[in-house]
C-alpha cells in the first residue's frame, strides 16, 4: 500500500481513485471524510521523508553476519567422508532439478538421498527422501511482491520425538525486513505450546541498520512459557561490514567482513558468553563467575576456476575448503580440519557432476527463457 501511495500524483486522495472505481459505495464513503484524508496525508508525507533518505534494503536478522559466516567461513561447507553428487536440470523457467546424493564415512548423514527442486515465479519447492525413508520438504508461495510464505516439515519414522514442522511469514520492505516464525506450534491440551519467534531489521541510516529478534516457547503443558529478546546492528562502510548481536542468554557475537582486493575477501568472528549477564554461575554451588569466548579468522580467495577458504580460531581449529571446477560439468572439493586441542583431524572429498539434459541450442534457450523471468521465492 506504501508504493502505491507514494506514486501517486501530488493532489491525488483515495477518495477520487475509489469514486472513479465504485462511485459512492462503502469504501469512497470512509475515504472521503477529513480523518481519513488527514491520515493519507500525514502517511504520504511520511513516505516522501522516508525514500528522501535514502535507505537500502539491510537483508535479514538471520544473516546479519551473512558475508563472514556464509560467504568466508567453513561453517555451511566442512564435512567428512566421501560424498559423491549427481544434478541434472530438466528445465529452467521454471526450474526443475533432480539430484541424487551418495555418501560414505560420514555417520550423520545417510548413504544415499534423492532431492527434488522445483521453482517458479510465484512458488517454490524442494523435497528429499534418504534410504532411512526420512523425509524432508520445503514449500514457499509468494503472495505479493514482498511477501513470501513459507513451510517446512521433516518427517522421520524411526525416530517420531525429531519430526519437525515450521510455518513461516516473511516480508521484505524496501528498507527493512519483518520475519514471524513457528516451530512445532500446537493447541492440544488446550494450551499453547511450540517455539514462536519474531524479528524485524530496520536501517535508520544508509549505513546502518538496527533490529530485534523476540522469542516465545513452552514445551509442554507441564512446564510454563520461556521468552527472551535479542538485539541485532549493522554497518556497512565503503569495503567493510561490521554486526553485532546480543542475546538474552548473555552472549555476545561480533563480526568483521573486509573486502582486501576483488578476488580476496577476510572475516573475524568473536563470541563472548558472558555469565554474569546470563545469570549463570553466580550461586556458591557453581563457583566463581567466568566468561568464555572463541575468536576465529578466516579468508577467502577466488581463483579462475577454484575458491580456497581457510580459518584459525583461538581453540586450535585450523580448517581448509578448496573447491575446484575440473570441467564445466564437474566439480571437485577437498576439506580439512584438524583440532590441536582435542588431537583430532578430519578430511573430505567430494565430487558433483551437473548434467544440463540437453543440447547446447536448449540450454542456451532454457537460459535465455529464465534470464527473463522472475527468480523463485527461496
Amino acid at each position: 500500500m506504501d508504493e502505491k501511495l507514494s506514486t501517486l500524483p501530488p493532489g491525488t486522495n483515495l477518495s477520487d481513485l475509489s469514486t472513479s472505481k465504485n462511485g459512492n459505495g462503502f469504501l469512497s464513503v470512509l475515504t472521503r471524510n477529513p480523518l481519513a484524508q488527514t491520515a493519507i496525508d500525514a502517511y504520504r508525507s511520511f513516505s516522501e521523508r522516508r525514500s528522501s533518505l535514502g535507505l537500502s534494503y539491510p537483508g535479514t536478522v538471520e544473516g546479519i553476519s551473512r558475508e563472514v559466516s556464509r560467504d568466508v567461513f567453513l561453517s555451511q561447507l566442512m564435512f567428512t567422508g566421501f560424498r559423491a553428487e549427481f544434478t541434472k536440470t530438466l528445465s529452467a523457467a521454471p526450474m526443475f532439478q533432480v539430484a541424487h546424493h551418495v555418501t560414505m564415512g560420514n555417520n550423520s548423514m545417510p548413504p544415499y538421498s534423492f532431492a527434488a527442486i522445483y521453482g517458479s515465479p510465484r512458488f517454490f519447492f524442494h523435497g528429499g527422501l534418504d534410504n532411512d525413508f526420512q523425509l524432508s520438504a520445503r514449500a514457499h508461495f509468494r503472495i505479493a511482491s514482498g511477501l513470501v510464505a513459507k513451510s517446512s516439515v521433516q518427517l522421520t519414522p524411526n525416530a517420531p520425538d525429531q519430526t519437525m514442522v515450521q510455518l513461516e511469514t516473511d516480508y521484505t520492505g524496501s528498507d527493512f525486513n519483518f520475519n514471524v516464525k513457528s516451530i512445532n506450534p500446537s493447541l492440544l491440551d488446550d494450551s499453547l505450546t511450540g517455539v514462536f519467534v519474531g524479528q524485524y531489521l530496520q536501517s535508520v541510516t544508509p549505513r546502518l541498520a538496527l533490529g530485534l529478534e523476540t522469542m516465545w516457547q513452552r514445551s509442554s503443558t507441564e512446564e510454563g512459557p520461556q521468552s527472551a529478546i535479542s538485539y541485532v546492528g549493522r554497518y556497512k562502510g565503503d569495503d567493510w561490514i561490521g554486526s553485532a548481536h546480543y542475546l538474552a542468554q548473555g552472549a555476545v557475537q561480533g563480526s568483521y567482513w573486509k573486502r582486501l582486493s576483488d578476488k580476496v575477501e577476510a572475516g573475524v568472528d568473536i563470541n563472548l558468553q558472558l555469565l554474569g549477564l546470563s545469570g549463570a554461575g553466580g550461586g556458591p554451588m557453581m563457583g566463581m563467575m567466568k566468561n568464555e569466548g572463541t575468536a576465529t579468522v578466516g579468508a577467502k580467495y577466488e581463483f579462475r576456476t577454484a575458491v580456497f577458504r581457510g580459518q584459525v580460531d583461538s581453540n586450535g581449529k585450523v580448517s581448509v575448503c578448496l573447491e575446484k571446477r575440473i570441467a564445466a560439468p564437474v566439480n571437485f572439493t577437498f576439506a580439512g580440519e584438524m583440532d590441536h586441542s582435542k588431537n583430532t583431524a578430519k578430511i573430505g572429498v567430494a565430487v558433483a557432476i551437473e548434467s544440463a539434459g540437453a543440447d547446447e541450442e536448449e540450454q542456451e534457450q532454457m537460459q535465455r527463457a529464465a534470464e527473463g523471468s522472475s527468480p523463485p521465492p527461496f
